[in-house]
């Protein structure tokens, strides 16, 4: 080709690109690296906890986030030897849920008794994060038991503090209730300071709520270290389905995940109605390793 013809090519192909639509040549950002709460294989996990750990590991999943921690044992397991277990599979848990307690009140490693037993526990089986999973109906009746629950957290994750590790806050829905102008999840922003607990924001139940979690990122900026990722199906009940089939906007929300301050975020899926846990849990992991933001 000689310069004259060169010239005219070049000259061509960038008059095509300056026509071409918005966004054409745009860069899409892609999940990496993916967790799953364990919650959603809670009934496999008691009968075949390693079983369903190396079959996580095969889908392709990362890490996982406990769901099964009860007097110092990870389903039936110590914390080391949970922890070299799920090394072996190529697995980590940088997260587990907690319990505050009043339900079993005799049970070890609770928000309630022997809470630095969890905390250590919890370290020595390698995770950053230690979230308090639930509140039971009777302790959340008024915006009082709310304010009470706040001075427990801020103790909480001074402790959580010592040992290196943060302590969290897991939603439902129930927290953005009205208490005559008040909101709880608002309320616990406000009075647990954010040096003691980060939250792990659900966000299919925060929009269940009618709640949008971008606003949320932008309101408390790098205090969403955790997120759950569930989807919403389509339907009026509005259940809970498989990430990617239902209708919660994940590529919107992923590209807020810096204002977040998103360090790991975990597939959930409370009730599975269509297949089987296992296989649920393989389906949205396909799409979200698939999904471009």
């Amino acid at each position: 080709m000689n310069r004259r013809h060169f010239l005219q090519k070049s000259t061509a192909l960038a008059l095509g690109a300056s026509v071409l639509p918005y966004g054409f040549f745009k860069s899409y950002n892609k999940v990496e690296k993916l967790g799953i709460q364990l919650y959603t294989v809670r009934s496999e996990m008691d009968k075949d906890a390693k079983g369903v750990l190396r079959r996580l590991a095969d889908i392709g999943y990362n890490y996982v986030e406990s769901a099964g921690y009860k007097e110092g044992r990870f389903y039936g397991m110590k914390p080391k030897a949970f922890r070299r277990h799920l090394k072996s599979l190529g697995l980590s848990m940088p997260s587990g849920h907690c319990a505050t307690g009043f339900q079993a009140p005799n049970q070890r490693g609770t928000l309630l008794k022997d809470w630095e037993m969890a905390v250590a526990d919890a370290a020595e089986a390698g995770q950053q994060y230690l979230v308090l999973a639930y509140l039971s109906e009777p302790e959340r009746q008024s915006i009082n038991d709310y304010k009470r629950l706040a001075e427990q957290l801020n103790k909480a994750g001074e402790v959580c503090n010592q040992y290196g590790i943060s302590f969290g806050y897991h939603n439902h829905d129930f927290e953005f209730l009205d208490f005559n102008g008040q909101t709880p999840y608002d309320l616990l922003l406000k009075e647990v300071e954010e040096k003691n607990m980060k939250m792990e924001l659900d966000l299919y139940w925060a929009t269940k709520a009618g709640k949008d979690p971008m606003e949320y990122f932008r309101k408390s900026p790098g205090r969403y270290a955790l997120w759950h990722v569930k989807d919403m199906d389509n339907t009026p009940e509005r259940f809970f389905t498989e990430v990617g089939n239902g209708s919660i906007n994940f590529p919107a929300i992923f590209r807020e995940k810096e204002t977040a301050g998103m360090q790991y975020f975990f597939v959930e899926q409370d009730t599975c109605r269509d297949h089987p846990p296992l296989e649920s849990a393989a389906i949205s992991y396909r799409y979200l390793l698939g999904m471009e933001y």
